[in-house]
């Protein structure tokens, strides 16, 4: 029997007028370049966020006739030129004694930001909903963030807010074709972890029927992600798909741009300088690296050390861990290939619901082959544990990760799986305030010391789902005890926490990587909100 007809899509109002997709450094090409190297801003985002106080043709025909005459002054030119505002040291600080839920209920209108709001000419991309932001220095919608922030907006009874959200990303999908990583032009070469799927369900109970609405969304997302998969050859890669030698399909992190990030330009073009290796490959890596989420991870840096020990610990590299051996586009993540499952599982149901049969069976089939495929290369019986794989090399990565949890996650493990995983997070992962990123301490964020509410969130549910509730319930303890202590001491939430404390009575907020530790902090906010609803309402 054929496929029925797929359902007729509300689609969110487009915003007037249409998207500007020239990013900064295409915009203002030779003036952004010299801002950047310049270190004009401390920060280099500063300046791709700026606001054009004139059209873009006139700066820029302004600049070229001012800035060869002695005594140019370039600060003073961006100053007159752009509004440029930096972000707040603290976004909002709470009452002396206020509990913290009632903290994170009142930061929700402080990082919700309006389509009103959006300036003119600028890089921030248009929505037609209103939208919470990360906080700190992320002014914009940010993809996998925004996940883990509905979370809190799901368990505060914020459901407008929640439905608004979901819809925002359903225009950017129908809009670009994708997710970007964030709402800004700059991020439109690359996505972020395909969670959209998650955020469907989370939103389920408020949509009804009209859940099928988003089903051809589904299918375009997938459909962004396989781009190219017919070209790429057997044992070989093209974009974001990589060929297994049997054929078998699975997917990779990419950047469609070779260039410099230009919100972190110089920090690029600096860790570009210090390799032996094409400036366009480490660009491209360490865009790579951003798309995934995990920027920057010894994850995703190439791995010269021997084989584990027999006991299983891998090897932990010094501190400073260098970027410019990054190589993360040579590698097939667990966590991004459990989340295609989820999203291949999701249109299935969607399609069957739809009465789309054939839609569901080959969705079904794709998920099928990309589960016996991750079992395949990616599972490690003896250490009991999901690893990356290189896919150039042939095979397992051998650094452990937290994102060993995420095919538990998204239940795509077995029974059996998630008791060898569990064990093997208790002996490796689990630390004073929670989960640990990875077994290796580096001067990169997403490393030891610090620990990040996504994953504890993702450990937590995978490993209930499966029957580990003790460890569950262990680390939803000593996550929520580390958030608030740091918020007891400073009022605050923030976007990371430093897990490596002798003890519990003095947790801090975690550090490493480009920018400051940043406070708002939207996912944190959100899972902090999550974890006391299920604590709750446990029996």
């Amino acid at each position: 029997m054929p496929d029925l007809a797929l359902p007729v899509v509300d689609r969110p109002p487009v915003p007037s007028p249409l998207p500007d997709t020239l990013s900064p450094a295409d915009r203002y090409q030779e003036l952004f370049v010299a801002v950047q190297s310049s270190a004009v801003f401390a920060d280099s985002k500063t300046f791709v966020d700026c606001a054009p106080l004139l059209e873009p043709q006139a700066i820029m025909a302004a600049y070229r006739a001012q800035h060869l005459r002695a005594g140019f002054d370039l600060k003073g030119f961006v100053a007159g030129h752009f509004d440029c505002v930096e972000p707040p040291v603290h976004e909002y600080q709470s009452r002396p004694g206020q509990a913290i839920e009632a903290h994170i209920e009142a930061l929700w209108p402080v990082l919700t930001r309006h389509p009103s709001g959006h300036a003119s000419r600028s890089s921030l991309l248009q929505l037609p909903r209103p939208y919470v932001v990360p906080g700190g220095r992320f002014r914009e919608l940010y993809y996998w963030d925004s996940y883990f922030t509905m979370l809190g907006l799901d368990s505060t009874g914020n459901a407008t807010l929640l439905v608004d959200m979901l819809d925002n990303f359903a225009y950017l999908i129908d809009t670009y074709g994708h997710v970007p990583n964030g709402t800004r032009s700059y991020y439109l070469s690359r996505s972020q972890p395909p969670v959209f799927a998650l955020m469907l369900a989370l939103a389920q109970p408020r949509l009804g029927q009209r859940v099928l609405d988003y089903l051809p969304r589904l299918q375009q997302e997938h459909a962004w992600w396989m781009a190219d998969a017919h070209d790429a050859p057997a044992g070989g890669a093209r974009r974001r798909v990589v060929r297994l030698p049997d054929g078998r399909l699975l997917n990779r992190h990419w950047d469609d741009r070779d260039t410099p990030r230009e919100e972190s330009w110089l920090e690029d073009v600096t860790t570009a300088r210090a390799s032996q290796r094409e400036p366009a490959e480490v660009y491209r890596d360490l865009r790579a690296a951003c798309e995934s989420g995990w920027d920057f991870s010894t994850r995703w840096l190439s791995e010269q050390a021997p084989p584990a020990s027999p006991s299983g610990a891998s090897p932990r590299p010094a501190s400073g861990a260098c970027l410019s051996t990054i190589c993360t586009t040579d590698i097939v993540p667990v966590d991004l290939n459990a989340f295609l499952y989820k999203l291949e599982i999701r249109i299935a149901e969607l399609a069957t619901l739809a009465g789309a049969h054939t839609t569901a069976r080959d969705y079904q089939e794709q998920a099928r082959l990309r589960k016996a495929a991750m079992n395949a290369l990616m599972w490690h019986e003896a250490q009991g544990a999901f690893f990356d794989h290189d896919w150039r090399r042939g095979e397992q990565r051998r650094s452990l990760t937290a994102a060993t949890v995420v095919p538990l996650f998204v239940g795509l493990a077995s029974a059996a799986q998630a008791r060898a995983v569990a064990g093997t997070v208790s002996r490796r992962l689990l630390a004073h305030g929670g989960l640990a990123t990875t077994e290796h301490t580096s001067a990169q964020q997403w490393d030891q010391p610090n620990g990040w509410a996504p994953l504890q969130w993702m450990a937590v549910r995978g490993l209930a789902d499966h029957g580990e509730t003790e460890l569950a319930n262990t680390i939803a303890q000593r996550w929520l005890a580390t958030v608030q202590a740091v918020y007891d001491r400073e009022g605050r939430l923030v976007e990371k926490y430093a897990l490596d404390q002798a003890a519990q009575d003095d947790p801090h907020g975690g550090g490493g990587g480009e920018y400051p530790l940043q406070d708002g902090f939207g996912w944190t906010n959100g899972v902090t909100a999550a974890l006391l609803a299920r604590q709750r309402n446990k029996p």
